[in-house]
């Protein structure tokens, strides 16, 4: 949208907020500024490449940067010795990127369950390893590969099956959640009992960069890990071993913040989820099991360039903007959204420091996240502890985009393994710090959850 234009919708969005003094109606609460919902790096797409459009403020030289960014991001692997994108496996879960995040968004839950797909499971026996994180489970590690390249037998095969649970609005509107129960139907060689499973499914890509930005007393300042303020809600920071940095950081991405940076997030979606070392992880997924260790004598089989170029690209992939903040029902659903105390986690306003990517310095944007972990309860836990998150925890998800996950990506399959299957389920699902919020959800007027999700809709 060019910037008059954008002048003119703040403009009648103002207008449409302001006080009759006729009738002495208060004014909604003022939206404007949510528009730019990655402050500068925002683009005004609503069609299914909304989250695939560089950042609007991209200089030439990093507009080229992150266009060789998403080539590698797009780039699908094969097996070795070819000379092109050879390495993938032996064992692996995909074999791109972009197979995960499809147009930068949101995996769809598969409907065979051990097709190649943004789905897979995380493993580690009880307990701590060295330096903190989950122990791995011996000859299957941290994640479960349930794919193979020829030759090669994948680790497991995934099993899941289903528990009915009902939820009944105050007005009597009956929804039926189904409950997923994961396991393993077969496995190359015995599963060990008493191992850990967490299921996960990949999210969207765009606004990385500027939540790797936020400084990290902006969101400490909002732990509260011993509900010092007594509202049942007590946000805790989670703190990783970086091995980049052979130091421990604050933990920021994944489901339950346990990677510190983006660039480690990419190295490790290389190694685990694609079999591909890198300088930063070199040591193949499956070396020293009987089904996993290729023999090549290759790694690491991409450059520390290509892992650079693909952070790089997800820093700088543009937010899109929100939409229809002036509409009534909108406005009346933000209201709705503090007043049921979603924002206490879904904090919408964030900053971020100086950054390296100058496009990323001094931002306000709208996430719609803490950056912290909360208890969600018993339904919700996996109950696999990674770093400090403990089997119950899980990091908030920034809300941005999530309207746009029906045109982007063709579905709306939510939380960390896909189990809601719309906004609403989404919110039924919350438990542990979040009941408050869900049993005042459950008893809004059918009106009024119309209002509250036409709010959600529009971030």
């Amino acid at each position: 949208m060019k910037k008059t234009g954008f002048w003119i919708l703040l403009a009648m969005l103002s207008l449409s907020c302001e006080k009759d003094p006729e009738v002495g109606y208060e004014a909604l609460p003022n939206l404007n500024e949510r528009v730019l919902a990655g402050g500068e790096t925002t683009v005004f797409l609503t069609s299914s490449n909304a989250f695939s459009t560089p950042a609007a403020n991209l200089s030439g030289s990093d507009l080229n940067k992150h266009l060789d960014g998403d080539l590698q991001f797009e780039s699908v692997f094969v097996s070795a010795p070819s000379e092109i994108n050879g390495g993938v496996g032996p064992i692996f879960n995909n074999s791109s990127c972009v197979a995960c995040h499809p147009k930068d968004g949101r995996s769809a839950f598969p409907s065979n369950i051990n097709q190649i797909s943004g789905f897979f499971l995380r493993t580690s026996l009880p307990g701590q390893a060295e330096m903190g994180g989950p122990r791995p489970v011996p000859n299957f590690g941290k994640q479960l590969q349930n794919q193979a390249i020829f030759g090669y037998e994948a680790e497991v095969q995934f099993a899941v099956s289903y528990i009915q649970r009902p939820e009944i609005f105050g007005d009597g509107t009956k929804v039926m959640l189904q409950k997923p129960v994961y396991g393993i139907a077969e496995s190359y060689i015995p599963f060990p009992e008493g191992a850990l499973l967490s299921p996960r499914l990949a999210p969207p890509v765009f606004g990385l960069g500027l939540l790797e930005a936020i400084p990290a007393f902006y969101i400490l300042s909002n732990e509260d890990v011993n509900d010092s303020d007594g509202d049942g809600i007590s946000g805790k920071a989670n703190y990783v071993h970086d091995p980049i940095s052979n130091t421990v950081a604050l933990g920021r991405f994944g489901w339950k913040a346990n990677t510190a940076t983006i660039l480690e997030q990419c190295a490790g979606a290389y190694l685990e989820d694609m079999g591909i070392t890198s300088p930063i992880f070199p040591t193949e997924t499956g070396m020293g099991q009987s089904n996993g260790n290729d023999g090549m004598g290759d790694d690491p089989e991409i450059a520390l360039e290509v892992v650079d170029e693909v952070a790089f690209y997800c820093k700088t992939l543009g937010v899109p903007a929100a939409r229809n903040l002036n509409e009534a029902a909108v406005q009346r659903g933000s209201q709705l959204f503090e007043s049921i105390q979603c924002a206490k986690c879904h904090i919408p306003k964030m900053i971020t420091e100086y950054n390296p990517i100058q496009v990323l310095s001094n931002q306000v944007f709208y996430p719609y996240t803490d950056m912290l972990l909360h208890d969600m309860g018993e339904d919700m836990a996996d109950n696999r502890p990674d770093f400090l998150a403990n089997g119950r925890e899980w990091k908030t998800r920034p809300l941005w985009g999530i309207g746009l996950t029906q045109i982007v990506n063709g579905h709306t399959h939510f939380l960390h393994d896909g189990r809601a299957k719309n906004i609403t389920e989404a919110i039924l699902w919350h438990g542990g710090e979040a009941t408050t919020s869900k049993e005042a959800f459950k008893n809004l007027t059918a009106e009024e959850r119309s209002d509250l999700l036409a709010f959600i809709n529009a971030l």
